[in-house]
């Protein structure tokens, strides 16, 4: 039976603490003060009866218990808010809207031709296209900000609650401008990696793991000049004005490759090979317009697919 004391600031202030991480950050995305948030928090644990957040260090993190709760909360607040817009949208006569959250590589490779394709069904929605980190979009994903994910299969402890479709796969590359003095070197290009800057995926990007193991499998681990970026204009600006290595996924610099901006090294990068596909939240039922988006996207994909 549901709580009648859980109310809807419960879930509202619990997914905005887990999402941020912070009651601070909560706190100033909701307008509401830190006491409110973290009295809300406490109210939504007795009525539970366990702990969802525990301190961490200086900061907090979810207990087992929040990461069970946050995939319903998140779903109901995702319910509700389609619930709102349906109201809207049959009110104003809008079709609904669509939120997608793409990877720099495929809203590169894949989106402007799904784009295109959906155009032509013209079913009048409107479409928002979120590109960023991989872990940051699935966070999106996961409280209801977006309704679909096309990127990179994450690791299986974040796929918790998500289910994943494969469209095609895709590999790093390294990246240059052309003319670079690399292209022409006649010895092994990991031993000369060090002398140059190298624009490195972030941290949080799902590349990193793959571009660090490949990096310390040929002996280049630790280059000692790195720029870390997720920013495909600026490693595109960077690298092509500059003798500058960008690794980065094939799809972000393919572009640039087929019109002779950029040049890849001759580097055999197969082994860092990656599934790229749709994911959804597990809950989600897709509305037709949604349907009808990914199975452009599909066949966008397969097109780039044929390709590589």
């Amino acid at each position: 039976m549901l709580d009648a004391r859980i109310k809807f600031r419960h879930l509202q202030t619990f997914v905005e603490v887990a999402r941020q991480k912070s009651v601070i950050k909560a706190a100033g995305l909701l307008n509401v003060s830190q006491p409110a948030v973290t009295k809300t928090i406490r109210e939504l644990e007795e009525a539970l009866g366990v702990a969802v957040f525990e301190r961490d260090g200086r900061g907090i993190r979810i207990t087992r218990y929040g990461e069970v709760f946050l995939r319903h909360a998140g779903a109901a607040l995702t319910a509700l808010r389609q619930g709102l817009d349906s109201v809207s949208q049959e009110r104003s006569g809008e079709a609904p809207p669509i939120r997608v959250g793409a990877l720099p590589t495929v809203s590169t490779r894949i989106m402007p031709r799904a784009m295109e394709l959906f155009l032509k069904e013209e079913t009048w929605s409107r479409i928002k296209i979120v590109t960023g980190e991989n872990a940051v979009l699935l966070e999106q994903l996961r409280v209801g900000d977006l309704d679909l994910v096309v990127g990179r299969l994450a690791s299986p402890d974040k796929m918790t609650g998500f289910s994943f479709e494969h469209l095609y796969s895709e590999q790093v590359v390294f990246a240059v401008r052309a003319g670079h003095p690399l292209l022409s070197a006649q010895q092994s290009l990991f031993s000369d990696l060090n002398r140059y800057t190298v624009l490195m995926p972030t941290r949080g990007s799902i590349i990193r793991p793959f571009v660090e193991s490949f990096l310390i499998a040929n002996g280049a681990g630790g280059l000692p000049n790195q720029i870390e970026t997720v920013s495909d204009s600026f490693g595109r600006t960077f690298v092509r004005s500059s003798d500058a290595i960008w690794i980065i996924s094939a799809g972000v610099v393919a572009g640039d490759v087929d019109d002779g901006l950029l040049a890849l090294l001759p580097i055999d990068t197969s082994e860092t090979k990656g599934p790229v596909g749709l994911t959804m939240r597990t809950d989600a039922i897709p509305t037709l317009p949604l349907s009808i988006l990914m199975q452009t996207i599909r066949e966008a994909a397969s097109e780039v697919a044929k390709k590589l």
